[in-house]
């Protein structure tokens, strides 16, 4: 198998890995009760995609296979390069927020759905910038010393979650298209290995499973499901001594 053929394939495995992974995920609505509850399973795709982004850093086999991959894509990209990436990196952070505005059923308010892109992005960029600052692994194109994990493909992994999480699999499967390109455009662009961004999208997924593990938590502490406060009052008149009168009633 010559060099051309095995990135191909292994790009092509990488794709069918997480999109396959995506699709044996269950809606929420079937998950429990209660979609938000913590679940250990959810935990196996991204932890298997973040321990394969790791094993790479520094395996010597993976790092040829990282070299195979990048050299692939420079006989693809000749002098051309693309940084829409740059920018397209959060359409799908976007569209979890929004695509209520545009007709999508949502599971969660709107301030339920900015809390938890809000929490999962604080915890995606923590996760990013602490890795990448402890493991140090140099960029294919400048030689920088933060290349793991992909923050593009973070991000853009960590919408496409929140998008099938929030929407169901008809817009995830969308979202998780768009965050597959990302990955690929890293990669083109030359700014990431294979693993850098097998890791990014790994820690993408689960900085959203975060972000709705921690939604209950944030609701009680802001009150948001308290249950309303009914006042009612009912004025009264009696003509035998003439005196008013006033009832209230108060359901909380």
């Amino acid at each position: 198998m010559n060099d051309r053929v095995r990135w191909i394939a292994l790009v092509c495995f990488f794709l069918c890995h997480v999109l396959m992974g995506w699709a044996q995920q269950p809606d929420c609505d079937s998950i429990s009760p209660n979609p938000d509850r913590f679940q250990l399973k959810q935990l196996i795709i991204p932890s298997a995609m973040i321990t394969v982004g790791s094993f790479g850093v520094e395996n010597g086999w993976f790092n040829s296979v990282n070299h195979d991959v990048k050299d692939g894509f420079e006989d693809l990209r000749k002098d051309k390069r693309f940084r829409i990436d740059d920018y397209l990196q959060y359409l799908p952070v976007t569209a979890n927020v929004t695509l209520a505005f545009l007709g999508a059923k949502s599971k969660h308010s709107f301030r339920e759905r900015v809390a938890a892109t809000a929490t999962a992005y604080a915890a995606m960029g923590l996760m990013v910038n602490v890795t990448k600052v402890s493991v140090r692994e140099r960029r294919p194109g400048s030689g920088a010393r933060n290349s793991f994990p992909s923050g593009h493909t973070a991000t853009a992994f960590m919408g496409a979650e929140l998008v099938r999480e929030e929407y169901g699999m008809g817009y995830g499967f969308g979202a998780y298209a768009v965050a597959t390109s990302i990955a690929f455009l890293r990669m083109y662009n030359n700014r990431h290995w294979l693993n850098d961004v097998i890791g990014g999208a790994g820690v993408g997924i689960l900085s959203a499973r975060i972000g709705y593990w921690l939604l209950p938590w944030e609701s009680r502490l802001f009150g948001w499901n308290k249950k309303k406060t009914t006042i009612s009052v009912t004025p009264s008149y009696q003509p035998e001594d003439k005196s008013l009168g006033m009832g209230v009633f108060i359901q909380f």
